[in-house]
């Protein structure tokens, strides 16, 4: 039976509708924050082999992996023990599936006359796992263990109904049981909405109809992967980085990569990266793969939906035991910091020989935060979120300013309302920060800067600022751009007593001010190319003082009007 290409594309359409429709339903019916504001979470539909064929993303760095899930759960269990009903829970990062343990994954099979068809999946990250700090990361932990609750890859529902032992274990766990349950709870209806959608396609155009087309609709995701690899220069090109620290030392971190480019593979090679370390910046091969993907779309077709098949040209090579590719018990929860790195090793490998589709360096990190405590009623509370910065300028372009990093993509920052009203804290200023860094032909863009007011008795503060160090990149002559970073300023004081990149459960009292401050982006190109009237625009936007614009770029403007008076 061959399936005529109206009717594939139609089902493909469908499936990526059903993936979008759990997307919400999890986000709408979540307890979460980070879920439901930020959209730390990704769904999909795998078929029965576990590989994508439809994917609504949040977080970029969960792209094309959850198909890891999914695998993990058939290697253990075999299709043939699966039934109607069943719900598995996983988010071991070692094993394939998982990255850190607060991003928990929820799969289910779905079956069609008795047959398994595919799979619904979904990853979220879960405020609280449990763990040695509140909301289950921190930048001191040594081991696993500290990081919170693991999941093997076991059983959660049996044939639709819940394994109420292991419920009441999670509950028994995690610091804000309700909430947890909650996003757990949420997890299962976008699954089963997912599930729905999937056999009324199977009903309308019947089992072999599906089967094909989905097959059909991964072999054109090949052949459009390798029309744009086709398209990209063919070689081999190196980069080499310094990460901060692993949070426990003041060592710098060596990270590096080979990219081989052929008519028929992207070779991504890792081999000469640091051994992992002993800190929680670790990640695993999940991750890695994760990076590696998201970079290959990018540069290929970023707008056409993701399947496994866009993935088949990928090779990623790296030894088991780096800061990569972690082995247990390492920790690993703020892993995020080295996935990034991966992203942004190959960005600028590549970026040389693409400068039309890549930028210079950007601020990079998630800036991940969290501010815990009791409210003044004795109830306990916790703000975990990322932060936005400013991303590298290209070779025609300024770079975009207080927007989301590589590693969250399509997420948002959390609203100034939202944090006000669920949580004792006063912003007392959101706004853009406009260090004279990044200068160029075109300038790098500008991150931001939040403080929070703590308006509890007491709160600790974890957080896990990378490039604090090491700089955002430039190129072409342009300058860095740069460091993210965290001020602690006293009640009453103005001036900070701590200026640090990570910072583990850091203690504060009423009144006291917890800033959070990210990186300008890196600048393209000689900043004595700058067209006059962009320096002129961004005093006048007071993005760039009058003296700035005379030391750095040399252009001379009436203190009163603005006007340009030499170069």
């Amino acid at each position: 039976m061959k399936v005529d290409p109206f009717t594939i594309e139609i089902i493909r359409e469908q499936l990526i509708a059903a993936a979008e429709e759990s997307f919400i339903a999890l986000g709408r019916s979540s307890q979460s924050p980070i879920i439901y504001e930020v959209l730390d979470y990704a769904c999909a539909i795998t078929d029965g082999n576990g590989d994508l064929i439809a994917q609504a993303n949040g977080v970029p760095g969960f792209i094309g992996t959850l198909t890891f899930a999914v695998k993990t759960i058939i290697d253990k269990f075999g299709q043939a023990r699966m039934h109607p009903g069943d719900i598995f829970i996983t988010n071991d990062p070692y094993t394939g599936g998982g990255q850190h343990l607060s991003d928990v994954a929820l799969i289910a099979p779905i079956f069609y006359q008795g047959q398994l068809i595919a799979f619904s999946v979904n990853k979220a990250h879960w405020t609280e796992v449990g763990g040695m700090a509140a909301g289950s990361w921190t930048t001191d932990s040594t081991e696993i263990y500290q990081e919170g609750l693991q999941f093997p890859a076991v059983l959660l529902y049996q044939q639709g109904k819940p394994i109420q032992g292991l419920i009441d274990l999670i509950a028994a766990n995690v610091r804000t049981p309700d909430r947890t349950l909650g996003d757990l709870y949420a997890g299962v209806a976008s699954l089963r909405t997912a599930e729905r959608r999937v056999v009324e396609i199977c009903g309308r155009y019947g089992l072999e109809v599906f089967t094909e087309s989905v097959a059909a609709f991964l072999d054109y995701g090949e052949a459009l992967a390798r029309r744009g690899l086709a398209d990209l220069p063919k070689g081999t090109y190196f980069a080499e980085d310094w990460m901060d620290d692993d949070g426990l030392t003041e060592d710098p971190i060596y990270v590096c990569v080979t990219v081989t480019i052929t008519e028929e593979s992207f070779i991504a090679d890792f081999t000469g990266s640091a051994p992992q370390v002993r800190g929680p910046i670790n990640c695993t091969r999940t991750r890695l793969h994760s990076a590696c993907r998201a970079i290959l779309k990018a540069i290929t077709d970023p707008k056409t939906p993701a399947n496994e098949g866009w993935f088949r040209p990928l090779q990623v090579i790296c030894p088991d035991g780096t800061v990569f590719t972690a082995q247990r018990p390492a920790p690993v929860s703020t892993y995020w910091e080295t996935g990034a790195y991966a992203v942004d090793l190959l960005w600028h490998a590549l970026f040389p020989v693409l400068p039309d589709r890549l930028t210079a360096g950007h601020s990079l990190s998630v800036c991940g935060t969290i501010i815990s405590g009791k409210d003044d009623g004795g109830q306990p509370y916790i703000l975990v979120e990322p932060q936005a910065g400013g991303w590298g300028a290209g070779a025609t372009k300024d770079g975009e300013s207080g927007l989301v990093v590589v590693g969250d993509g399509e997420t948002y920052v959390m609203p100034i309302e939202v944090c006000e009203s669920r949580y004792p804290l006063l912003v007392d200023q959101f706004t853009f920060n406009v260090q004279p860094a990044g200068a160029g032909e075109y300038r790098g863009g500008f991150g931001l800067v939040r403080d929070y007011r703590i308006l509890s008795e007491s709160a600790e503060l974890t957080t896990t600022f990378g490039r604090h160090r090491f700089l955002p990149w430039a190129a072409a002559g342009g300058q860095p751009g740069s460091p993210n970073g965290v001020a602690v300023i006293p009640s009453g004081e103005s001036e900070p007593v701590i200026w640090k990149g990570k910072l583990a459960r850091c203690s504060l009292k009423r009144g006291d001010v917890a800033r959070l401050v990210t990186g300008v982006g890196g600048g393209y190109g000689d900043p004595a190319r700058r067209n006059p009237e962009a320096v002129r625009q961004d005093v006048r936007n007071e993005l760039l003082s009058g003296e700035q614009a005379r030391d750095i770029y040399g252009i001379v403007l009436d203190p009163q009007t603005l006007a340009i008076k030499r170069r």
